[in-house]
């Protein structure tokens, strides 16, 4: 897996109860797109998380955006975010 993919898990994991993780990059779905650059990925994160599913929705994911403000700043286009016991 990419390596940057990696460091999302790890720092994700290292602030975030987190039971399992997937991350699947959707960057070539949006290949044709006015805004596309390949420098920045369009990701869909896929957690497991029971501390995550027993907040809102909207807490949840402001947090997941706080731990990776860097990345989104520099390496993400677009995150979805997909949250389940």
């Amino acid at each position: 897996m990419n390596i940057f993919f990696d460091n999302i898990i790890e720092k994700l994991k290292k602030e975030i109860e987190i039971e399992h993780i997937e991350i699947v990059d959707n960057s070539l779905k949006h290949k044709k797109h006015k805004s596309f650059s390949p420098d920045k990925f369009h990701l869909h994160l896929k957690i497991k998380s029971l501390y995550l599913s027993s907040i809102s929705r909207v807490k949840a994911q402001k947090e997941i955006m706080k731990v990776l403000k860097e990345e989104l700043s520099n390496k993400i286009h677009a995150l979805e975010i997909s949250i389940e016991q």
